[in-house]
């Protein structure tokens, strides 16, 4: 007597269908992680991602590397939203950016 195979008809098509799910899932992921953020309008004011005073005048600190109170445009380099706006933001246009002048911008 012959040895009777047991075949899974469906076994190719189950297969191609569990790494599809797998190759679409995995995309979804991917894209899931990174967000799209347009850039900044011309003469949009500036604000931060979460929208925090605080983390605003945390970057001004850290950017004021002298600490003399004012940002250089050197400095200002270091916020990439504010080199962009340099003379906007510098309304004295005296080549630096005061404090005041800063918080007045991320209104």
């Amino acid at each position: 007597m012959k040895a009777k195979r047991r075949c899974l008809p469906n076994f190719e098509a189950r297969s191609l269908m569990i790494i599809a799910a797998w190759a679409v899932g995995s995309a979804a992921a991917v894209h899931a992680q990174t967000p799209y953020s347009p850039p900044p309008r011309q003469g949009a004011p500036m604000t931060t991602p979460s929208g925090a005073k605080e983390d605003a005048g945390a970057a001004f600190t850290r950017a004021d590397t002298n600490h003399d109170g004012k940002l250089s445009r050197e400095e200002a380099q270091a916020i990439p939203a504010l080199a962009q706006r340099f003379e906007q933001i510098d309304a004295n246009h005296d080549g630096f950016i005061s404090r005041e002048e800063y918080d007045k911008a991320m209104k």
